[in-house]
Protein backbone atom coordinates (compact mmCIF):
# COMPACT_ATOMS: atom_id res chain seq x y z
CA UNK A 1 0.00 0.00 0.00
CA UNK A 2 1.18 3.51 -0.88
CA UNK A 3 0.86 6.31 1.91
CA UNK A 4 1.10 10.20 2.06
CA UNK A 5 2.66 11.57 4.62
CA UNK A 6 -0.50 13.65 6.12
CA UNK A 7 -2.05 9.78 5.62
CA UNK A 8 0.25 8.94 7.92
CA UNK A 9 -0.39 11.84 10.45
CA UNK A 10 -3.64 11.32 10.40
CA UNK A 11 -3.73 7.44 10.66
CA UNK A 12 -1.27 8.08 13.91
CA UNK A 13 -3.94 10.75 15.40
CA UNK A 14 -7.51 9.33 15.04
CA UNK A 15 -5.86 5.78 16.63
CA UNK A 16 -4.22 7.49 19.55
CA UNK A 17 -6.99 9.80 20.07
CA UNK A 18 -9.80 7.18 19.57
CA UNK A 19 -8.05 5.06 21.88
CA UNK A 20 -7.89 7.99 24.93
CA UNK A 21 -11.55 8.40 24.13
CA UNK A 22 -11.98 4.54 24.99
CA UNK A 23 -9.52 4.43 27.55
CA UNK A 24 -11.85 7.65 29.84
CA UNK A 25 -14.42 5.49 29.09
CA UNK A 26 -13.55 2.14 31.10
CA UNK A 27 -11.50 4.57 33.71
CA UNK A 28 -14.74 6.00 34.41
CA UNK A 29 -15.52 8.81 32.50
CA UNK A 30 -14.81 12.53 33.77
CA UNK A 31 -13.31 10.58 36.87
CA UNK A 32 -10.29 9.89 35.07
CA UNK A 33 -9.37 13.65 35.42
CA UNK A 34 -9.03 13.22 39.16
CA UNK A 35 -7.63 9.20 39.22
CA UNK A 36 -4.95 9.76 36.90
CA UNK A 37 -2.45 6.71 38.29
CA UNK A 38 -0.09 4.46 36.75
CA UNK A 39 -2.93 1.91 35.95
CA UNK A 40 -4.35 4.49 32.96
CA UNK A 41 -1.41 3.37 31.42
CA UNK A 42 -2.58 -0.19 30.70
CA UNK A 43 -6.12 0.57 30.13
CA UNK A 44 -4.84 3.00 27.41
CA UNK A 45 -2.48 0.51 26.00
CA UNK A 46 -5.90 -2.10 26.31
CA UNK A 47 -7.88 0.58 24.45
CA UNK A 48 -5.01 1.00 21.72
CA UNK A 49 -4.97 -2.85 20.95
CA UNK A 50 -8.68 -3.23 20.95
CA UNK A 51 -10.01 0.29 19.73
CA UNK A 52 -7.29 1.87 17.98
CA UNK A 53 -6.13 -1.34 15.86
CA UNK A 54 -10.11 -2.14 15.13
CA UNK A 55 -10.14 1.29 13.59
CA UNK A 56 -6.86 0.80 11.90
CA UNK A 57 -7.43 -2.51 10.67
CA UNK A 58 -10.75 -1.42 9.18
CA UNK A 59 -9.78 1.66 7.25
CA UNK A 60 -6.41 0.42 5.93
CA UNK A 61 -8.86 -2.85 4.25
CA UNK A 62 -11.09 0.28 2.47
CA UNK A 63 -7.39 1.65 1.31
CA UNK A 64 -6.25 -1.56 0.31
CA UNK A 65 -8.91 -3.26 -1.81
CA UNK A 66 -9.69 0.08 -3.15
CA UNK A 67 -5.82 0.73 -4.60
CA UNK A 68 -6.14 -3.27 -5.65
CA UNK A 69 -9.11 -1.51 -8.09
CA UNK A 70 -6.08 0.67 -9.38
CA UNK A 71 -8.39 3.98 -7.30
CA UNK A 72 -6.78 6.46 -5.84
CA UNK A 73 -7.42 5.85 -1.91
CA UNK A 74 -6.49 8.13 1.45
CA UNK A 75 -7.17 8.18 4.78
CA UNK A 76 -8.15 11.60 6.29
CA UNK A 77 -9.02 12.16 9.86
CA UNK A 78 -12.03 14.31 11.12
CA UNK A 79 -10.71 15.90 13.97
CA UNK A 80 -14.15 17.65 15.20
CA UNK A 81 -15.37 14.47 15.14
CA UNK A 82 -12.35 13.24 17.15
CA UNK A 83 -12.44 15.73 19.78
CA UNK A 84 -16.40 15.17 19.82
CA UNK A 85 -15.35 11.72 20.93
CA UNK A 86 -12.88 12.96 23.94
CA UNK A 87 -15.74 15.26 25.48
CA UNK A 88 -18.43 12.58 25.25
CA UNK A 89 -16.21 9.77 26.62
CA UNK A 90 -16.15 11.54 29.81
CA UNK A 91 -19.48 11.23 30.05
CA UNK A 92 -19.75 7.96 29.68
CA UNK A 93 -20.54 7.46 25.93
CA UNK A 94 -18.54 7.74 22.73
CA UNK A 95 -20.12 8.79 19.45
CA UNK A 96 -17.52 8.95 16.83
CA UNK A 97 -16.54 9.14 13.15
CA UNK A 98 -12.75 9.09 13.04
CA UNK A 99 -12.49 9.66 9.84
CA UNK A 100 -12.68 7.85 6.27
CA UNK A 101 -10.75 6.31 3.31
CA UNK A 102 -11.39 8.83 0.14
CA UNK A 103 -11.63 7.41 -2.63
CA UNK A 104 -11.59 8.78 -6.61
CA UNK A 105 -11.22 7.14 -9.68
CA UNK A 106 -14.00 5.21 -11.94
CA UNK A 107 -16.11 3.17 -8.89
CA UNK A 108 -18.36 0.90 -10.17
CA UNK A 109 -21.42 -0.28 -7.75
CA UNK A 110 -19.93 -3.80 -7.02
CA UNK A 111 -16.32 -2.20 -6.33
CA UNK A 112 -17.98 0.24 -4.48
CA UNK A 113 -19.50 -2.26 -2.61
CA UNK A 114 -16.76 -4.52 -1.96
CA UNK A 115 -14.66 -1.85 -1.23
CA UNK A 116 -16.79 -1.07 1.72
CA UNK A 117 -17.50 -4.44 2.54
CA UNK A 118 -13.76 -4.69 3.28
CA UNK A 119 -13.81 -2.52 6.61
CA UNK A 120 -17.12 -4.60 8.74
CA UNK A 121 -15.15 -8.17 7.15
CA UNK A 122 -12.39 -6.93 8.63
CA UNK A 123 -14.04 -6.10 12.17
CA UNK A 124 -16.08 -10.01 11.80
CA UNK A 125 -12.85 -11.32 11.38
CA UNK A 126 -10.77 -9.52 14.22
CA UNK A 127 -13.45 -10.08 16.65
CA UNK A 128 -13.85 -14.11 15.97
CA UNK A 129 -10.16 -13.74 16.36
CA UNK A 130 -10.37 -12.20 20.03
CA UNK A 131 -13.13 -14.63 20.44
CA UNK A 132 -10.96 -17.68 19.84
CA UNK A 133 -8.18 -15.87 22.14
CA UNK A 134 -10.17 -15.90 24.51
CA UNK A 135 -10.70 -19.43 24.69
CA UNK A 136 -7.06 -19.55 25.96
CA UNK A 137 -5.70 -19.59 29.76
CA UNK A 138 -4.73 -15.62 29.28
CA UNK A 139 -3.31 -13.34 32.12
CA UNK A 140 -6.09 -11.52 33.21
CA UNK A 141 -4.80 -8.23 31.05
CA UNK A 142 -4.79 -10.45 28.02
CA UNK A 143 -8.22 -11.90 28.66
CA UNK A 144 -9.78 -8.04 29.45
CA UNK A 145 -7.74 -7.37 25.63
CA UNK A 146 -9.29 -9.97 23.82
CA UNK A 147 -12.97 -9.26 25.53
CA UNK A 148 -12.96 -5.78 24.49
CA UNK A 149 -11.68 -6.80 21.17
CA UNK A 150 -14.17 -9.32 20.57
CA UNK A 151 -17.14 -6.62 22.04
CA UNK A 152 -15.51 -3.97 20.04
CA UNK A 153 -14.94 -5.31 16.80
CA UNK A 154 -18.15 -6.95 16.56
CA UNK A 155 -20.17 -3.73 17.67
CA UNK A 156 -18.08 -1.75 14.59
CA UNK A 157 -19.21 -4.85 12.24
CA UNK A 158 -22.36 -4.52 13.30
CA UNK A 159 -22.55 -0.45 13.15
CA UNK A 160 -21.02 -0.06 9.74
CA UNK A 161 -23.73 -2.35 7.97
CA UNK A 162 -26.42 0.10 9.28
CA UNK A 163 -27.95 0.12 5.33
CA UNK A 164 -28.01 3.96 5.42
CA UNK A 165 -25.48 6.36 3.79
CA UNK A 166 -22.21 6.98 4.74
CA UNK A 167 -22.42 3.68 6.29
CA UNK A 168 -20.80 1.04 4.94
CA UNK A 169 -23.48 -1.01 4.78
CA UNK A 170 -26.06 1.33 2.33
CA UNK A 171 -22.86 0.43 -0.28
CA UNK A 172 -22.70 -2.99 0.26
CA UNK A 173 -26.67 -3.39 -0.21
CA UNK A 174 -26.64 -1.61 -3.64
CA UNK A 175 -24.13 -3.64 -4.70
CA UNK A 176 -25.46 -7.36 -3.18
CA UNK A 177 -28.75 -8.18 -1.07
CA UNK A 178 -26.99 -12.00 -0.35
CA UNK A 179 -23.63 -10.34 0.84
CA UNK A 180 -24.95 -7.71 2.95
CA UNK A 181 -27.81 -10.21 4.42
CA UNK A 182 -24.58 -12.65 5.16
CA UNK A 183 -22.60 -10.31 6.87
CA UNK A 184 -25.16 -8.54 8.62
CA UNK A 185 -26.90 -11.56 10.37
CA UNK A 186 -22.88 -13.38 10.93
CA UNK A 187 -22.09 -9.65 12.53
CA UNK A 188 -25.09 -9.51 15.13
CA UNK A 189 -24.97 -12.66 16.04
CA UNK A 190 -21.01 -12.58 17.14
CA UNK A 191 -21.73 -9.36 18.92
CA UNK A 192 -25.24 -10.69 20.67
CA UNK A 193 -22.24 -13.72 21.89
CA UNK A 194 -20.12 -10.99 22.71
CA UNK A 195 -23.11 -8.94 24.84
CA UNK A 196 -24.06 -11.55 26.96
CA UNK A 197 -20.80 -12.64 27.58
CA UNK A 198 -21.21 -16.17 26.65
CA UNK A 199 -18.16 -15.46 24.72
Amino acid sequence: MRFSEIEKRDLLNASLLLSLAFAILLSGGINFLFTLSPGVFFIFLASFLSAGLAFIAHELMHKFVAQRYGLWAEFRAFYPSLWLALFFSLFGFIIAAPGAVMISGRVTREKNGKIALAGPLTNLFLAIAFFLLARLPLHNFLAGISHLGLVINSLLAVFNMIPVHPFDGAKVLAWSRLAYALITILAVAVFILSYFKIA
